[in-house]
């Protein structure tokens, strides 16, 4: 388990980890996110005694890094797999590595196997691509089968194969009780791999749980109804408060439909019911992890652009897309929307 406790580092007047505490568990992914600058790197860093820390401390199941006697057989970690010997092959990095902690070559074998470099093992890194360093630097990592494993963009450079092989790679380290922090800007694919998370922006700690809990505290939540009667109901629902937004389905021979803020799925059913309208959709809808990650640090980038396109879900942003009550006062006029919505 690591636990970091009021971690600040600050360079000159700059603080760039600003007193912050969090726990990465045993038998789980935890992704460490943030924006370009808020502080992961000089975090880690720090956890791994690169970098001294102005306050805070950080614990390996409750020893600092720099106390523990082998660490490469207790945390493995890998933060720039380019700091590498470019004139050395790969099998002889690892030989160079492995012998100075008392590790034989029948290891470094398996574990060129493993990240799938046996064939490259005798070439010059200084020849391989960015996703060969990446896994060769995986290989130093797993040398001393460590129980912690610390990875900044361990999926920098990959194609799409290889980044699936590091997700199964690190899911797999996870299930055999291992402590896995990994740091990525692919959202997709820490939404795929990550059980917790703990978000970062300008230093300090703006977030931190499951996957789904984050997604569920702030990703957007809205409903889409499709329906033969939909410009009915959707009268109803504005009437009874609702947001409604019509969705541009034009030429797609998709059933007309609409997306509303402000009720759940259940009390649209009901309202359906009691009108006796059909419906052909009926579906809760929530934002994606990248959406509640853009949410989360709306107010925590260091650096801020312009988009061309808006990215945003099709109903009106704002406080409206929190989830809504279950109970909330809604009282559409029961109408029969089978009869041109006439009572």
């Amino acid at each position: 388990m690591i636990e970091v406790r009021g971690l600040t580092k600050r360079f000159g007047r700059t603080t760039a980890v600003n007193d912050l505490s969090f726990d990465v568990r045993p038998g789980r992914v935890t992704g460490f996110l943030g924006p370009n600058g808020s502080g992961k790197s000089t975090s880690m860093r720090c956890m791994l005694a690169l970098d001294r820390p102005d306050s805070g401390t950080v614990r390996f199941d409750g020893r600092a890094y720099d106390t523990i006697r082998d660490p490469l057989f207790e945390v493995g970690a890998l933060l720039d797999a380019g700091y590498v010997h470019p004139g050395r092959n790969g099998r002889n990095h690892l030989r160079m590595i492995a012998a100075s902690n008392g590790i034989g070559d029948k290891r470094v074998d398996e574990v060129l196997a493993l990240v799938g470099l046996s064939d490259a093992a005798k070439r010059r890194v200084g020849t391989y691509s960015l996703g060969m360093r990446q896994r060769l630097g995986l290989a130093s990592v797993l040398l001393g089968d460590p129980s912690v494993v610390i990875l900044d963009e361990p999926a920098n450079g990959l194609d799409p194969e290889g980044i699936r092989w590091i997700r199964d790679v690190l899911v797999h380290l996870a299930s055999q009780g291992k402590t896995v922090l990994v740091s990525s800007h692919l959202l997709s694919e820490m939404a795929q791999m990550a059980d917790d998370l703990v978000v970062i922006g300008l230093g300090r700690l703006i977030d931190t749980g499951t996957v789904a809990d984050f997604v569920a505290r702030n990703a957007r939540h809205w409903v889409r109804v499709r329906s033969p009667h939909i410009a009915q109901i959707a009268d109803q629902l504005r009437s009874g408060g609702a947001t409604v937004t019509m969705l541009d389905d034009a030429g797609t021979g998709l059933t007309p439909g609409i997306d509303v803020i402000g009720v759940t799925a259940i009390q649209i059913g009901e309202l359906a019911a009691r009108s006796s309208a059909i419906l052909h959709e009926l579906s809760p809808q929530q934002g994606s992890l990248e959406d509640a990650f853009l949410e989360a640090t709306a107010g925590a980038q260091e650096y801020r652009s312009t988009s061309p396109v808006d990215n945003s879900p099709p109903a009106p942003s704002g406080p409206a897309y929190a989830t809504p009550p279950q109970q909330p006062p809604f009282a559409p006029p029961a109408t029969n929307l089978t009869n041109g919505g006439q009572p």
